[in-house]
């Protein structure tokens, strides 16, 4: 591989997101116990969820609102304030969690940074997601942050474009393989898919993937070993 630019997902690829969504429906799911049963909120919550992207995009503050909505729809509109006010503090725990660094991706990007230009390459909300490469403390070792309303191959383009390179001299690593693989690999450059124990069921594919530009790994420390 001839690379340059070497662009990494945020959630659960350098830091730890998804338990907090798990834990936060857990919550929900408890709120609402009285109105339906577990599975049927989980499905009420995820087609919701699925349908509000367009207007809210991903991220927490969606999520929020759309807890509220699928609440109000599971109740018939009967859900009290209080409910509401729980709901929103729910979201709030959520925007206050401490970022956990994933295991080997300070190492992984302090040995890089000399060999590539390195790249955050992550979707969602723009204020949270600055919010927690701040608090990462891992900012410094970015030579660019993009922060994406969807990942699809025009998104991508547009990060080349921006870089100044061409798509086969780009290495993307993420936990998502419909988000961080697929896209790069649609406009030729090259991916690596490091797993993550939790994935949203959103972002799961149920075909395998065959490229010779696709890698996929145990754990991140293993980029080492061949870049």
């Amino acid at each position: 591989m001839n690379l340059k630019v070497i662009a990494f997902d945020a959630d659960d690829t350098l830091w730890v997101n998804e338990p907090y969504y798990r834990q936060t429906e857990e919550q929900f799911y408890n709120l609402l116990g009285g109105y339906s049963t577990q599975h049927e909120l989980e499905r009420e919550l995820l087609k919701t969820e699925i349908g509000n992207l367009t207007f809210y995009g991903y991220g927490i503050k969606g999520f929020v609102l759309s807890m509220i909505e699928t609440a109000l729809r599971i109740s018939n509109n009967t859900i009290s304030a209080e409910v509401v006010g729980a709901i929103l503090d729910l979201g709030k725990q959520m925007l206050n969690q401490p970022i956990e660094l994933l295991d080997g991706v300070e190492d992984v990007l302090g040995t890089l940074k000399s060999k590539y230009r390195l790249v955050v390459a992550t979707k969602g909300d723009l204020l949270d997601q600055e919010r927690k490469l701040k608090k990462s403390g891992i900012s410094h070792y970015f030579h660019h942050i993009e922060i994406m309303s969807e990942k699809d191959d025009a998104n991508y383009l547009k990060l080349i474009r921006h870089l100044d390179i061409a798509p086969q001299e780009l290495l993307m690593v993420g936990n998502s393989l419909k988000s961080d693989i697929m896209p790069v690999l649609n406009i030729g450059g090259n991916a690596v898919h490091v797993p993550y124990h939790i994935t949203w069921a959103h972002e799961q594919i149920e075909h395998s993937i065959e490229s010779e530009k696709f890698k996929s790994v145990v754990e991140i420390r293993e980029l080492l070993g061949f870049l």
